[in-house]
C-alpha cells in the first residue's frame, strides 16, 4: 500500500504494518466521534509516526498513485471531524 502524508512524502507500507495502521485510523475516528481531542491527537500522531518509521519513502520522481492520503500533522481537531468519519481514511 502506498500512503501519502499531505505536504510531506509518499511511503510504501508492507502488509504486516497495515493492521496496526487500520487500528490507529479506527481509534482516531472513535476519538473524533467521542469528542476526545487528546485521544484523537495521540492516535493520529502515532499513525503518522508509524507510517514514517515503518514505511519506505518513495523517490520524488516516483509517480505511483497513493492508495491513502493522510492529512498533514498540523491537522486541527475541528478539521479532523471532516476527515475521520465512518470507516476512516483507511477502509476496512
Amino acid at each position: 500500500m502506498i500512503v501519502r502524508i499531505s505536504a510531506e512524502n509518499q511511503y510504501r507500507l508492507d502488509d504486516e504494518v497495515l493492521a496496526r495502521v487500520n487500528e490507529l485510523d479506527n481509534a482516531a475516528v472513535a476519538a473524533v466521534d467521542a469528542g476526545d481531542r487528546d485521544a484523537f491527537h495521540h492516535n493520529f500522531n502515532e499513525l503518522l509516526a508509524l507510517v514514517r518509521s515503518k514505511g519506505t519513502p518513495l523517490h520524488d520522481d516516483d509517480l505511483s498513485v497513493s492508495d491513502v492520503i493522510l492529512p498533514p500533522d498540523d491537522l486541527s481537531f475541528e478539521e479532523a471531524g471532516q476527515e475521520f468519519t465512518g470507516e476512516g481514511l483507511i477502509p476496512d
